[in-house]
């Protein structure tokens, strides 16, 4: 059976893919639109693939005393909208219309808080 809806976005939620909510986001500013796409790599360990450690940090879920680095990293609260693990499976912890925390303090083209009009996807790598 084909799934049609595979690869449409619905209500912001890319579909045929993992969705896992994080709680690390908040609304866009009114009629602001995406116009921007800020790709970052991530490994949690660093240099560690495929774990489940960056879906914990992105829901507030990383456990300080597992790694040494989560240590220091405990306390943070990011996300991004999509995720893109090394084996090519795509996980959305941000819908599309919102506002995913994974720029921090950022200016592109001479607008801050590049949050409110992009898209964030994390590459799993180093």
């Amino acid at each position: 059976m084909i799934d049609n809806k595979h690869g449409q976005i619905i209500s912001g939620w890319l579909q045929g893919c993992k969705h896992v909510a994080s709680p690390n986001c908040g609304p866009r500013p009114l009629g602001a639109p995406v116009e921007l796409v800020v790709v970052h790599n991530i490994s949690l360990p660093p240099g560690e693939f495929g774990g489940p450690h960056i879906e914990e940090l992105f829901t507030n879920r990383l456990d300080p005393q597992a790694h040494p680095y989560f240590a220091e990293i405990a306390g943070l609260t990011v996300s991004a909208h999509f995720l893109i693990r090394r084996n090519g499976d795509i996980v959305q912890f941000v819908a599309t219309t919102e506002n995913a925390w994974h720029a921090g303090l950022s200016n592109w083209r001479g607008r801050d808080k590049c949050n409110d009009f992009s898209i964030g996807v994390e590459l799993e790598g180093t």
